[in-house]
């Protein structure tokens, strides 16, 4: 397809960044186009995994913690409304709850019933997005939880504790919405630079190797995204 109907089609404010990143080559642009394309493709799959097992996870522990396989429900009116969520806001000075949870919760329920969907916690649990999940180990719902949501990470490095996790499962959660987004993830400014897809790579890696490193060897063969980097990087 001719560059003209490209920038026709994908607008000429995305496809300008493209152009002057590639030194107005019309040829590179394309070609550095599509390789972006190709490395989001190759993160679904990775994204999908991490997510899940993240989220089943965390289900298994929490269903036994509070011996209850319907706590996502139930626990509305337990630790997602604990009156230690009440805080003062700094700049303002306002009394806030975070209710994040609980309304995460309660909009999944409102959007099964729409559907004509049966409402059971296993129906809730999927339609919980990543940061649903990562929040359970912010400070706040972490003590709440005693620490319970650390339970899934049996292989941790030395000395790597709740901030590591979170910090790992928020840098995934933000580039998932980039991801989800076909937004580029090969600049830095305006050059070329894949260096923050790479670092993704690795986090996603790592959460899945501390939770058990045979989910590795299970995506090895479905994980393309260091060859699809590496096309780009060659553009």
């Amino acid at each position: 397809m001719k560059f003209q109907k490209v920038r026709q089609y994908f607008s000429a404010p995305r496809i300008n960044r493209y152009l002057q990143a590639t030194g107005n080559s019309q040829t590179r642009t394309n070609k550095l186009y599509k390789a972006n394309l190709k490395v989001l493709q190759a993160f679904h799959p990775l994204l999908g995994v991490a997510e899940v097992v993240v989220r089943n996870r965390i289900n298994d522990v929490l269903s036994a913690h509070f011996t209850d396989p319907d706590w996502i429900i139930n626990q509305k009116g337990g630790f997602m409304s604990d009156a230690s969520l009440r805080f003062t806001h700094k700049r303002t000075g306002a009394i806030r709850v975070n209710t994040y949870l609980k309304t995460e919760v309660e909009k999944a329920e409102r959007r099964l019933r729409k559907g004509g969907i049966i409402t059971t916690s296993g129906k809730i649990i999927s339609e919980q997005t990543l940061g649903f999940w990562s929040d359970l180990f912010e400070v706040h719902h972490y003590r709440l939880l005693l620490g319970k949501p650390i339970q899934i990470f049996t292989s941790l490095p030395p000395g790597y504790g709740r901030k590591e996790i979170c910090d790992e499962l928020n840098k995934i959660r933000v580039f998932r919405n980039r991801v989800n987004h076909n937004e580029p993830i090969c600049f830095n400014g305006n050059s070329i630079d894949l260096t923050k897809a790479k670092e993704v790579h690795r986090s996603i890696r790592n959460i899945l190797q501390w939770i058990d490193h045979d989910l590795l060897n299970y995506i090895k063969d479905i994980d393309k995204v260091q060859k699809n980097i590496l096309a780009a990087e060659l553009i």
